[in-house]
């Protein structure tokens, strides 16, 4: 009588690479709830508690309306300005050797490793109209410190790593030899970014700006410094916060909070969305 081998039984549980996946991503689920989701839930009830006219009423208010205006204004100009002196920076950092190079970019990460309070301080001394640049500046008349240019000067500084570490790897991976090979059929250089790099690069602009501008929206600790702090001219939205917290009013401070984080939830949602339209649009064309 011979042994016929008898074959294992098809199972239904369906095998993953990585091990612990149930494990894991309830560990995942639970931090992000804790630390994301449950502070903002809390931050929408303490918000509608007020009732919808009070909120309505909050929001008009002429300081608030004028605070939102600056910060949105002073946060787009801050990531104009670094998408493009940002870009050129990476595009050093990636296409140049030179004496110095990695000092530069250990700088690209300072203003991450400061406390914003310490860049506020450093950048109202030296723009203030006695300090070693505004003095220059006063001289013609130009107001920097306790002014939105200095608003605007302090978003650009706390911001400007994020575009910079967005294009530097993307920019990285674009061969030198596609420019070199556009340059051969007469392409001069402003033909060469436009047609050849910035669509590389340009879905990773986008996402570097998006966390700019983020970032820049609810900056305080550095802005507050240099700004002034003067109600209708040079108030920034995070101050109007503290300033109804510091009133003991809660529910006023988190309904302005959560309209500023609705503001930069639709900017970053559009941001995205237009950066996977492009990266959709890019793939298709190389099909």
């Amino acid at each position: 009588m011979t042994n016929t081998p008898t074959l294992a039984k098809p199972t239904n549980k369906r095998r993953r690479i990585m091990p612990f996946f149930g494990l894991s991503m309830g560990i995942s689920v639970l931090a992000l709830s804790l630390l994301v989701v449950l502070p903002f839930a809390m931050m929408v009830l303490t918000t509608l508690s007020m009732g919808i006219d009070d909120i309505i009423r909050t929001i008009k208010e002429p300081q608030v309306l004028a605070a939102i205006k600056l910060s949105l204004l002073m946060a787009i100009a801050a990531t104009l300005t670094n998408v493009v002196f940002g870009v050129l920076i990476a595009w050093v950092l990636v296409r140049y050797e030179f004496w110095g190079k990695s000092i530069i970019n250990a700088l690209v990460d300072l203003p991450f490793a400061l406390p914003t309070a310490v860049t506020g301080i450093a950048l109202a001394t030296l723009y203030a109209p006695f300090g070693l640049f505004g003095q220059f500046f006063a001289k013609f008349g130009i107001k920097i410190a306790f002014t939105p240019i200095g608003i605007w000067l302090a978003l650009v500084v706390v911001s400007f790593p994020f575009i910079v570490r967005a294009v530097q790897p993307v920019l990285a991976e674009v061969a030198v030899e596609f420019e070199e090979a556009a340059a051969v059929m007469g392409a001069n250089r402003w033909q060469i970014f436009l047609k050849v790099l910035l669509p590389e690069i340009a879905p990773a602009i986008l996402i570097g700006a998006g966390m700019m501008f983020a970032r820049a929206t609810g900056e305080y600790g550095s802005v507050i410094f240099i700004a002034g702090n003067i109600p209708m001219q040079s108030e920034i939205l995070p101050l109007i916060i503290v300033s109804k917290l510091e009133q003991f009013d809660v529910a006023g401070a988190s309904c302005v909070a959560l309209f500023m984080l609705l503001i930069s939830l639709i900017m970053l949602f559009a941001i995205n969305f237009a950066q996977w339209k492009l990266s959709a649009r890019l793939g298709a064309k190389t099909n």
